[in-house]
């Protein structure tokens, strides 16, 4: 903005929200009305959504715009400026807008963090152990006590966010226990869970043979590798590659992840049912119906093309893949054939294990030039108001409250385009996965019936979630080191020449991982759970 022309505009926007906020808080009490919520709504599952938890940052009804820098730690982040209704009203709502930096790698907030080049607030999934330091942020408990003692965050998020020296310095979006999914059958949880769609035509062409089990689904892989033996029978997302088959056999774990069996925890790839799994995959590969290069795409879009193109039968991604997949073939003309869901569940051991603490976190740091406003700025977004404002979008434009305790959406929320153009959901730089959980209820869309099936099958265990290991610990270290080696042997096992090359390269990447300490790091795990687990008693 170096010309006067650019100058003067900027002026006449700025002076347009001043008046705007000036209107909306005569209008509704200084922003501290409840959006679309009943007093008895039962969809918020905590304490973040009471009456005396909606200060706004802007309450001081001057008018004034206060501008905070804000960095995203996520290089793939759709919304990279302050702009659209949503933050627009969030703005109205606030008094505050953000001047957005999104990070063009994952290396840059820990080069900033070593510069001590930070900007007013960090936005994190990958550094919250990092940033929850009393030397780079502030603790939000003091800033709480001091600026917004009326902010009310339920127990379990703060004793989850608590670090050793007492403080908690940010509360991560996205979470929520297994009581208030429970209490809340329309909250169904996110997107971020794994799923594969199949082509409708062609197994109308096939004769519609059913797929009710992990065995129908891989005997229809082969009959389309027969018919159409220039298809691709199965295509997989590279991040994508393995949750949906763990979730069938019912491992409960990823390959970086801990799991829990008689009290005891212990490291992804000892657990009892990972060789079959392993064995599966293999089994894939040999018979031909995943692609060796599918382990080395350059980039998560080329999987899609070869769904949307017409060059693959079945889709592995996540709940969403069907809906994404139809709006994108329609959109661009590419074909009339539409994709349906598999069940979420194919085998009786399918199971789910959430031992997730949130997703990502929002830090005030110490380089903050008015942490006052940026605790009651989070204070908004945490209330019942605000989570339902940046998660749904304006109500009234893009959604009205339905008297069942859901929203009801104006659009597709699987609609990127819409989506990201609007600034929904994206914001939700403090949030609940009780209310996310409802954006993806949506009567009708192949992901809500997806994402129920998949609650049917979820336990909830946060508590294994605690078993982090701090920045630059020894124990950071083996993990780290043991993670990359899981990830480069993983591959050696998926494309063995046969089940038995596939079991010894198993058990060569179990020996390596023992080799590297891996029965001290479980020694340390356990030791970390077993103090970790009585904050969820």
């Amino acid at each position: 903005m170096k010309t006067i022309r650019s100058y003067r505009m900027l002026t006449a926007v700025l002076a347009a929200i001043m008046m705007i906020s000036l209107l909306s808080a005569c209008g509704s009490g200084g922003g501290n009305g409840n959006q679309g919520s009943k007093p008895d709504n039962a969809a918020q599952g905590d304490n973040a959504g009471s009456k005396d938890n909606t200060g706004a940052a802007g309450d001081s009804g001057n008018g004034e715009v206060k501008e905070l820098s804000l960095f995203i730690d996520a290089p793939w982040y759709p919304v990279k400026e302050w702009k659209g209704p949503v933050a627009d009203k969030i703005t109205e709502k606030t008094g505050v807008k953000l001047k957005v930096t999104v990070a063009t790698d994952d290396k840059q907030l820990p080069l900033m963090i070593a510069s001590g080049d930070l900007p007013d607030l960090v936005f994190t999934y990958s550094n919250v152990g990092r940033m929850s330091d009393s030397k780079l942020s502030y603790p939000w408990n003091e800033l709480i006590e001091k600026y917004a003692p009326d902010f009310k965050i339920d127990k379990t998020r703060i004793a989850i966010h608590t670090m050793d020296d007492g403080n908690f310095y940010t509360v991560r979006n996205s979470f929520a226990t297994q009581e208030e999914m429970k209490q809340n059958k329309y909250s169904i949880g996110s997107d971020g869970n794994p799923g594969i769609a199949v082509r409708e035509d062609i197994l109308k062409e096939l004769g519609n043979p059913p797929i009710n089990s992990l065995d129908d689904f891989v005997k229809v892989l082969g009959m389309v590798k027969k018919k159409y033996p220039d298809m691709v029978p199965l295509i997989m997302d590279k991040d994508w590659l393995e949750q949906y088959f763990l979730q069938q056999f019912g491992t409960g774990v990823l390959l970086d992840g801990w799991y829990e069996q008689d009290g005891k925890v212990d490291y992804s790839i000892r657990q009892p049912k990972m060789l079959e799994f392993f064995k599966f995959m293999n089994s894939l590969y040999r018979n031909g119906y995943i692609l060796a290069e599918n382990f080395a795409l350059a980039n998560d879009q080329i999987d899609d093309q070869y769904a949307t193109n017409g060059k693959a039968f079945a889709h592995s991604h996540t709940v969403a893949t069907a809906d994404t997949d139809n709006i994108k073939i329609k959109s661009s003309g590419s074909g009339s054939y539409t994709f349906k869901m598999l069940p979420s569940a194919l085998t009786k051991d399918a199971k789910v294990v959430s031992t997730g603490l949130g997703f990502a976190g929002t830090f005030i740091t110490k380089k903050n030039k008015d942490p006052e406003t940026s605790i009651k700025f989070l204070q908004y977004l945490a209330s019942d108001e605000g989570k339902k404002l940046t998660m749904f979008g304006v109500e009234g434009e893009h959604w009205t409250w339905n008297n069942e305790g859901h929203p009801d959406l104006k659009y597709n929320p699987s609609d990127a385009d819409f989506v990201n153009g609007n600034g929904i959901k994206w914001w939700y730089l403090y949030n609940d996965g009780v209310t996310e959980g409802m954006l993806s209820y949506v009567p009708g869309l192949q992901k809500t019936q997806a994402l129920m099936q998949t609650k049917a099958i979820t336990v909830y265990k946060p508590q294994i979630g605690l078993i982090q290991a701090q920045p630059d610990s020894e124990e950071k270290t083996i993990k780290t080191k043991i993670d990359e080696m899981v990830k480069n042997e993983k591959v050696r096992i998926y494309l063995a020449n046969s089940e038995e090359e596939a079991v010894a390269n198993y058990n060569s990447m179990v020996k390596k991982a023992e080799d590297m300490g891996l029965q001290k790091l479980v020694d340390w795990a356990n030791a970390t759970y077993n103090k970790k687990k009585d904050l969820f008693k």
